[in-house]
């Protein structure tokens, strides 16, 4: 019995046939890039643990906003740093509230260029940095949903196409789109962060953001990263209560997860790509151990491969001045 000379290296002999192979294409339709903006700050300002990224000022806003526009990519994650914190996170609903202002001035000026995405937190606006309101020692569930509904109405009012609600508090899903329905906003989307896992690859964040607890941690309401089941549960009760996309955070360490969910359900599925991945591959670059680029797009095509349909992620710029050549 004779057997053909089978040569899989032939499919890759140069850059042309190995293009029209790809079975897995990255692309700057992609990524979704984060924005951070802080109020009453006069320029751009610079944090060490995240390289190349900086707070903005609003008057910033819409030129960087701009630019990443040029770069073909589609969507915007906007951030708020307030001038003021309390306990309960009036400047996160406020009419006036640095997001509010920066989604007013984007969308007056760019119209339907970009999507304007926005995160629906707490945890930079309350005095504690937590992401739900604190009675006693504890975070309260129900009180915080009364507080993420007014988020996400007020984001609306300025003109945000998603909301994003990454508090992980039960129930925030519906009561959102209670909140956005009842207000007239039914053309909202919500992206939900519906399984957001407690860990240390958030730290850069915290730095850029200024909302490290105040005291304890987070375990009480962030996925544990030894509970696959779970997650998978807190993914299927957003799509029950009416959630448009799904989140899978962070990203690199979890691609298990995210090829789960791909498996599991028929929704759209994001995957953020957290500032400590970020950190990390700048970190070696710097160091001269790995090529950024190369690891930039290796990193997100293994994302995407995984199963995401879009990208949230500081390397956004990165990847797309490599796409677009």
């Amino acid at each position: 019995m004779s057997f053909p000379n089978v040569r899989l290296r032939r499919l890759r002999k140069n850059k042309k046939i190995r293009e029209l192979l790809e079975e897995v294409r990255l692309s700057t339709k992609d990524l979704i890039c984060p924005i951070f903006v802080q109020e009453d700050l006069k320029s751009r300002m610079q944090v060490e643990s995240m390289p190349d990224i900086e707070r903005l000022p609003l008057k910033d806003v819409v030129d960087e906003v701009n630019s990443i526009a040029d770069l073909k990519i589609p969507a915007i994650m906007l951030f708020g740093i307030p001038a003021k914190k309390d306990d309960i996170g009036t400047a996160a609903f406020s009419e006036n509230g640095i997001v509010q202002r920066a989604i007013s001035e984007i969308r007056k000026s760019l119209d339907s260029e970009i999507a304007i995405m926005a995160d629906v937190c707490l945890c930079q606006y309350t005095t504690a940095a937590h992401c739900g309101l604190v009675k006693g020692d504890k975070i309260d569930n129900d009180s915080t949903l009364d507080v993420l509904k007014k988020i996400a109405v007020s984001q609306a009012q300025a003109g945000v196409d998603v909301v994003s609600p990454s508090a992980m508090m039960d129930g925030q899903v519906k009561a959102i789109r209670q909140g956005l329905d009842d207000s007239g906003f039914t053309d909202v989307a919500i992206m939900s962060h519906s399984a957001k896992h407690r860990s240390s690859l958030y730290s850069p964040f915290r730095d850029m953001a200024h909302c490290a607890p105040k005291f304890s941690d987070r375990k009480t309401y962030q996925l544990p990263y030894t509970n696959p089941t779970e997650a998978m549960r807190e993914v299927e009760t957003d799509i029950l209560e009416g959630v448009d996309i799904v989140m899978i955070k962070p990203a690199l360490a979890y691609l298990d997860l995210i090829a789960k969910t791909r498996s599991s359900f028929n929704i759209p599925i994001s995957a953020y790509s957290v500032s400590g991945e970020y950190s990390l591959i700048k970190a070696a670059a710097k160091q001269g151990w790995i090529d950024e680029r190369e690891v930039t797009m290796e990193v997100l095509t293994a994302i995407k491969r995984a199963g995401a349909d879009m990208i949230v992620t500081y390397l956004s710029k990165i990847a797309a001045k490599t796409l677009n050549g």
